[in-house]
């Protein structure tokens, strides 16, 4: 993300509005409701998403689409249906990566 030297700071703003945008996309509270029924149910399609949340189809489908891009959800086709599971792998990782980056705030 950055390259700090003795003379030199170097910011890599395109690194850090994806860092960003991958914070966002689970920072936010129908996509975290989102993440636990899909993981409390292994896998779900969009219909089964929307219909257990009481939301429209295509409010579900765009919070589904950030998910995705920031690889917190799987998707597995079956024919014409779309089945999507939680990427556990992706949120360990992004789980650890800010709790790096609060122990080293509370170490400045």
């Amino acid at each position: 993300m950055s390259l700090v030297t003795e003379n030199e700071l170097h910011v890599d703003s395109i690194e850090l509005k994806k860092a960003a945008l991958i914070f966002r996309a689970i920072n936010h509270p129908l996509r975290q409701q989102m993440m636990h029924i899909i993981y409390n149910s292994a896998s779900l399609t969009v219909t089964e998403i929307y219909l257990k949340l009481r939301l429209e189809q295509s409010v579900a489908s765009q919070h589904l689409a950030i998910l995705r891009r920031a690889g917190f959800v799987k998707t597995n086709r079956d024919g014409k249906r779309i089945f999507y599971s939680v990427n556990t792998d992706r949120l360990r990782q992004v789980h650890e990566t800010a709790q790096s980056l609060q122990n080293a705030a509370h170490k400045v």
